[in-house]
């Protein structure tokens, strides 16, 4: 039961980006539904399964919680405003660089030794990246970012964020910090919304709105975090990567995207080199 919730929450998860194309509203404002929504959602999960009486509340845990729920909503904002600009298989290739992040951030600022293995898959995902780039959008910054390849990395490198900061919560519940997060999202993009996009908008924009919040956002987080304490980390490493994989098939299939021959070598290589690190630590 553990493992099919893991995989459903993943192949759901997979869904987003064709949701968030669909739903005719900015990065952002789509960002601060979908914090509401998950609120909500996880909000009452957690009180009706009375986690809230048994949370033990240390101030520094806390502290790290809304700091993580900073970078959790910056990813969110920023895998968005990808999807707006580039297709989906590249935005979820670039995403799923995240774990590599992990391993160079831990080794500047966190004095985590550089193994070979992580050093090697770093060059690997470099190499896969200039491929699914193109080395010609490296030459102008404003086109790097324009062209929204940069917003893909700064998702990822938030998600990494996300990451280290909340791998050292050991004391909350996941719900609690959840809850935390999604309403620290709620607070920070509220002096940002442009309420008048959402006018206008025909019953199939709003249904990928809700979509996009209950069922992306509130569901699969609960099905995830359900699942997560009882499958080990190697099956949890090898059911993540059915996120990705729901994500290119629908570009492929339903949005008509055709990588190039480049772009397929690119995310061979960056997928290799993430399953490679994943295989050798274990």
């Amino acid at each position: 039961m553990p493992m099919l919730q893991m995989t459903l929450a993943m192949a759901i998860f997979g869904s987003v980006g064709f949701f968030t194309v669909k739903t005719g509203v900015p990065a952002a404002e789509l960002v601060f539904v979908r914090c509401i929504c998950a609120t909500l959602f996880l909000g009452c999960c957690w009180l009706i399964t009375g986690g809230h009486k048994v949370e033990v509340w240390r101030k520094r845990e806390v502290m790290q919680t809304v700091v993580c729920g900073v970078f959790l909503v910056l990813n969110w904002v920023f895998l968005f405003k990808a999807f707006e600009e580039i297709s989906i298989t590249v935005t979820i290739t670039l995403y799923n660089l995240a774990p590599i992040f992990v391993l160079i951030i831990g080794s500047l600022f966190l004095k985590e030794r550089m193994t070979l293995t992580g050093l090697l898959a770093i060059v690997i995902c470099f190499l896969g990246s200039v491929c699914i780039i193109g080395v010609q959008n490296f030459a102008s910054l404003s086109d790097f970012v324009g062209l929204g390849f940069g917003w893909a990395i700064l998702s990822a490198l938030c998600y990494a964020m996300t990451m280290l900061i909340g791998k050292e919560i050991k004391g909350l519940s996941a719900y609690a910090m959840t809850f935390i997060q999604t309403t620290v999202g709620i607070v920070m993009l509220f002096p940002f919304m442009d309420f008048t996009v959402f006018n206008g908008l025909s019953d199939s924009n709003w249904l990928y709105i809700v979509g996009t919040g209950f069922i992306h956002t509130g569901f699969v987080y609960y099905l995830f975090f359900n699942s997560l304490r009882q499958l080990s980390t190697v099956v949890i490493s090898a059911l993540v990567f059915v996120d990705p994989v729901v994500a290119i098939l629908l570009d492929i299939l339903i949005l008509d995207f055709q990588p190039t021959l480049y772009q397929i070598a690119g995310i061979l290589l960056i997928f290799g080199g993430i399953v490679y690190t994943i295989v050798k630590q274990e």
